[in-house]
């Protein structure tokens, strides 16, 4: 492994654990506490993925996201303390490919990474190869891994023990990652019965799916619900 990274942040005790953990995992990094000797660096060196802080002393990560997405495509992370949504949406929209609201876990934002990483890698192999209907058995979304050969689920590199009605849902909304799901389409997918309106089944097996992903209550990292509608996992 030896992509390169390219960290920019002027929290320097963020910047600092972020390589270490990078480091650890064996990637080369590019730490800088500024936006105008990151560019700098640019110049000269071919990144194979971007950590940007929106908010820097000289220039703002969006300005390096823009001026990264005149030459290259390699994923780009944007790292910020405010949490509008305008501010994710314009990160989106001029090319970033992911955001990660501080404080973090160090753990997630090494296994965004590692996700990018492996989609660009994915995409790049496809290109212009007409893709094969080959069956999904592993999904890889942000840190959560769930594999449906071997039933097995870890979080940011960590076993959890899911029963097989939950191990069912969870692998049910990431088969249908980006799509809301309905309660009733949940329950007659998963338990093969026909669903009642009074059935708080799925609700409760939500539930505890969220406890053991370890998921805040009011804003989950993974099983979103979209009231009035159903539950999602985004992409």
């Amino acid at each position: 492994m030896n992509e390169k990274i390219l960290i920019v942040d002027d929290e320097k005790e963020i910047a600092d654990l972020v390589e270490l953990y990078l480091k650890n995992d064996g990637y080369n990094v590019y730490k800088f506490y500024n936006g105008m000797d990151a560019l700098e660096c640019l110049e000269s060196e071919k990144m194979d993925l971007a950590i940007l802080d929106v908010m820097l002393p000289d220039i703002d990560g969006f300005r390096i996201c823009q001026k990264i997405r005149e030459q290259y495509f390699y994923p780009i992370i944007m790292l910020t303390a405010k949490v509008e949504d305008v501010d994710k949406i314009m990160g989106l929209t001029i090319g970033a490919d992911d955001y990660i609201t501080k404080p973090f876990n160090p753990l997630e934002v090494v296994a965004r990474v590692k996700t990018q990483l492996r989609r660009y890698v994915c995409y790049n192999k496809a290109a212009g190869i007409e893709k094969e209907s080959v069956p999904i058995t592993e999904y890889d979304i942000n840190g959560l891994i769930i594999n449906k050969n071997t039933h097995k689920c870890k979080l940011y590199g960590k076993s959890v023990t899911l029963t097989p009605i939950e191990f069912s849902i969870l692998w049910y909304l990431c088969d249908n990652r980006g799509k809301v799901i309905s309660s009733e389409e949940l329950f007659e997918n998963v338990w093969g019965e026909k669903f009642l309106d009074n059935n708080n089944t799925v609700m409760a097996h939500i539930g505890r799916l969220r406890e053991k992903l370890k998921e805040p209550a009011r804003n989950p990292k993974f099983i979103k619900t979209v009231w009035g509608v159903g539950y999602t996992i985004e992409e």
